[in-house]
């Protein structure tokens, strides 16, 4: 109740601000772009809390918002719960290799679909977007049939090589390709003598930049978050990811969330720092083509 009504007192501010004090608009747009920034960043920032905390402390209440001193206790417990250097190996041997090889195939096969002209190409373009409305669920069966069937199963080629090159992949490199590559410059490259790899990696693959930082961040983020295909592939804990350990910390003879927490937040880290490196490319990559001139 309490919380209602502070966010009711705050939006009355606002109207009062935008409705009456000169630029009032701008100051209450960006008084609300700061406040959903809060809200979205909090959980990150109550996790590296929690991180510090003991388990008691975290199941407190009021609950802590303030860093604790239990950080060094928490990394003992975390490295004596799960060897975490060896999962964060796995997950980046799989997400590094998983992400390349999409954006290499992805962005061929996007760009083959947008520049050349062949029987059958929008037939076949159709056929792949088709295969986006299945759901995801129903491969999983047949998936785990054919890794068995080629004696994948227990490696990370089964993770790696069956979605190399998935079917939205293609559709957003053949989209950005479309209206951002000029057909024009290839042309006028082939007529200069270049092979049709060297226009591609020349020339093509520069343009392509906000779209490989796209792309390239999705599958980042569902390959390293991804548990469903980890657990159902990979039997020795030698070879197991992140969300599998992670998920081997809570047991029920009681779970140390501090430690969980702390490996948690060690677990976000790669995506927040992959986000920041690439936030540039990634917006760019999203908005392109929004407008036409």
């Amino acid at each position: 109740m309490k919380l209602l009504l502070f966010i009711a007192v705050v939006a009355v501010v606002l109207f009062l601000i935008a409705r009456f004090v000169p630029k009032g608009k701008t100051i209450a747009l960006y008084a609300v772009l700061v406040i959903v920034a809060v809200v979205m960043l909090f959980p990150f920032y109550d996790m590296f809390v929690m991180s510090t905390r003991t388990t008691q402390e975290i199941f407190s209440f009021p609950p802590y918002l303030t860093f604790g001193g239990n950080l060094k206790t928490n990394f003992i417990n975390m490295n004596d719960a799960i060897n975490f250097l060896r999962a964060f190996r796995n997950s980046c041997i799989i997400t590094f290799s998983y992400v390349a090889l999409v954006l290499f195939f992805c962005s061929i096969a996007g760009y083959a679909f947008a520049v050349y002209n062949f029987p059958g190409r929008s037939v076949l373009f159709g056929i792949l977007l088709g295969t986006m409305m299945i759901p995801a669920t129903a491969g999983i069966i047949p998936w785990y049939i054919m890794m068995s069937k080629f004696h994948w199963v227990d490696t990370f080629r089964a993770l790696i090589i069956p979605n190399c090159a998935n079917a939205f992949g293609i559709y957003w490199m053949r989209q950005y390709c479309k209206n951002n590559v000029p057909v024009s410059l290839v042309e006028a490259a082939r007529i200069d003598g270049c092979s049709e790899w060297t226009v591609f990696f020349r020339i093509v693959a520069p343009i392509l930049l906000p779209a490989y930082a796209s792309l390239g961040i999705m599958n980042f983020v569902n390959v390293w978050n991804d548990f469903m295909q980890p657990m159902m592939i990979l039997k020795s804990p030698k070879l197991q990811t992140l969300p599998l350990m992670l998920r081997s910390m809570v047991s029920d003879r009681g779970t140390d969330y501090g430690a969980m927490m702390l490996a948690s937040t060690c677990a976000v880290l790669p995506l927040l720092v992959a986000f920041l490196c690439a936030s540039k490319y990634f917006m760019s990559g999203l908005t392109a083509g929004a407008v036409k001139e």
